[in-house]
């Protein structure tokens, strides 16, 4: 135990993590020169197309110092507000924490939430400082904030460069010398913590474990203490860049269990593994239920293949354990479940991994945030409302909450003023204003949740020319003047385009919808009626005209009552077509309700 040391990296998004943990495994010679390419790590296709990190990923490294060969477990983390659950998941597992810092970006919000994580868990901080190679480093400014930031000595932090290598053999030092090995007692019964699971369609799933006390052995009866299965070890080893497999996994190891498992629900990260014939009494705490912030539907766009859909959300659910989902319907697409994510990216990213990986078509609907509703029979009894169509009728209705976060915004002072404008659009509500440095402010804002759901994220990065960085967590709920708007296409409602809305921009909103699915949807035999309406009352209306054709071409000359006649008689049957006729809604039109601002 004393030759271990298990560490995970963090940093803000793009500040280098991955390409050091290239270096890393180059420096120990974990990988051959042929293995190594970019990003390493990353092995889902959608990871090394967007240049992100979406899962976290654990790798042994083994390292000669003075004379004694070392365990290094590494865990390379996403820096993406969106996947901040990976990033906690992994500090459970480790005692220590490189806290990488751009030369030439300085500390953003994302470098501060992770830090706090840490800090948290009590691990021991390493500050970096990356890509000092740059002609634009400010290495100076950047220590000073550093310093700062976590109260350390200047010379505590060390100077790197991922793309050349420099000061990768001082880090490896600092990693053995500073970070503790893990406590825990060898000879107590078996506690182990899963903090991953993947899907094998061979083998079943397989856990990703730390031991925290006690050894476990190949062959053995394991129980997992939350579900209480009881399944065989058939294979256990560790994790290297391919899984190794050994007889017996230690106290302070990161490794794996395959145990033949075809259940999505019966492993549940944060669950404690322990052996049948010397259990653990306790399981291991420390591991909070993930809460979602914006909830979707999806949907199969064939409803045959519902169970499809049901299998590969439990299977993607392994590998994130951060997605959550219910079973719902909807009269506009039938069967499909109701999802909660932790953002808009994380949204986007389950969507093309269900298409790529499990080779699911899906329609998502609009995106929106939980709510909470009091009656007015029982003021103080709270209904949830993860659904816009499943808010009560105005008249029972009392108050409605919805939720709010506090943003910290980290920006340069030249766009000071056009932050504060667009936070001020969303309701926001400045709390303070910072300055870091001379040009680098720090603006604390309340805003709804429900306003940085579609497109904040995007808009704040084009208004600063992509240097401010964005990190939100929830402070709760407030009373709002909400209002339930409906979307209805030829009298019937659309329930998958509802949406709860501020009163002040309900009117304003609708006419935008109403106008942009004139555009989209197709044309047909019969006039569709696009209305958005607030309960009874129609706030908005446009009509997609119908195709017609020219009744009146065979008339040639005679009275004008032969053509009325006609005209008449093509009157009647577009009336009935309309009683008879099918709206489809394509998938773009559900997709452009969000880009409404473009």
């Amino acid at each position: 135990m004393e030759l271990i040391r298990n560490f995970c990296i963090i940093a803000h998004i793009d500040h280098g993590k991955s390409t050091l943990a290239d270096r890393l495994l180059e420096a120990t010679n974990t990988i051959t020169s042929r293995e190594l390419q970019n990003q390493t790590l990353d092995d889902m296709d959608l990871e090394r197309e967007r240049g992100i990190t979406i899962k976290s990923h654990a790798i042994q490294m083994n390292y000669v110092y003075e004379g004694t060969t070392y365990i290094l477990n590494l865990i390379d983390t996403p820096g993406h507000v969106d996947f901040s659950y990976e990033v906690s998941r992994s500090i459970a597992a480790c005692e220590g924490a490189l806290l990488i810092v751009d030369a030439a970006q300085g500390i953003q919000a994302q470098t501060i939430s992770n830090l706090y994580l840490a800090l948290e868990h009590d691990l021991e901080i390493i500050p970096i400082l990356n890509k000092i190679d740059l002609p634009s480093a400010m290495p100076e400014e950047v220590k000073d904030q550093i310093v700062d930031l976590i109260g350390c000595d200047r010379d505590d932090i060390l100077s790197a460069s991922g793309k050349t290598g420099r000061g990768i053999d001082e880090m490896l030092e600092a990693i053995i010398k500073r970070v503790p090995p893990p406590v825990g007692d060898p000879y107590a019964p078996l506690q182990a913590l899963i903090f991953d699971s993947v899907y094998d369609s061979y083998r079943g799933i397989l856990a990703y474990f730390k031991i925290i006390n006690g050894e476990l052995k190949k062959g053995s009866k394991v129980k997992f203490v939350n579900t209480g299965s009881e399944y065989g070890a058939d294979e256990i080893g560790v994790l290297k860049l391919k899984k190794e497999p050994r007889q017996i996994v230690r106290t302070g190891d990161v490794g794996y269990i395959v145990s033949g498992i075809k259940t999505a629900s019966e492993v549940k990260v944060g669950d404690t593994i322990t052996t049948v014939d010397k259990p653990s009494t306790s399981a291991i705490q420390g591991f909070e239920d993930v809460k979602p912030m914006v909830f979707a539907g999806i949907y199969p766009v064939d409803t045959d293949e519902y169970e499809e859909l049901r299998d590969a959300m439990e299977k993607l659910q392994l590998n994130d354990a951060s997605l959550t989902f219910e079973a719902e319907s909807s009269m506009a697409l039938g069967f499909g479940f109701r999802c909660g994510f932790l953002g808009m990216l994380h949204m986007e990213i389950i969507q093309e991994r269900l298409e790529r990986e499990f080779d699911m078509s899906v329609i998502t609907t609009v995106p929106n945030v939980s709510y909470h509703a009091f009656l007015n029979k029982n003021p103080d009894e709270l209904v949830l409302i993860n659904n816009p169509s499943d808010l009560p009728e105005v008249p029972l209705l009392n108050r409605v909450e919805e939720p709010y976060i506090k943003a910290q915004i980290i920006t340069k002072s030249d766009f000071v003023g056009a932050i504060m404008t667009l936070c001020i659009s969303k309701r926001g509500d400045l709390q303070n204003q910072v300055y870091l440095t001379t040009d680098r402010v720090e603006l604390t804002f309340h805003i709804p949740l429900a306003e940085i759901v579609f497109d904040f994220y995007d808009r704040l990065k084009t208004i600063s020319r992509g240097y401010a960085s964005f990190d939100y967590f929830p402070i709760g709920y407030q009373e709002s003047k909400l209002v339930k708007m409906d979307l209805l296409l030829n009298g019937d409602q659309v329930d998958a385009l509802s949406a709860l809305i501020h009163k002040d921009k309900a009117y304003d909103l609708g006419k935008r919808i109403c106008l942009k699915l004139r555009e989209l949807l197709p044309r047909q035999q019969f006039d569709i009626a696009i209305q958005a309406a607030i309960g009874a009352k129609i706030i908005s209306r446009e009509t997609v005209k119908a195709l017609r054709k020219d009744v009146t071409a065979k008339c040639y000359g005679g009275d004008i009552s032969r053509k009325r006649k006609l005209l008449e008689k093509q009157k009647k049957g577009k009336k009935k077509m309309r009683q008879i006729g099918n709206v489809e809604v394509p998938q773009n039109a559900f997709l452009a309700v969000l880009k409404l601002d473009d």
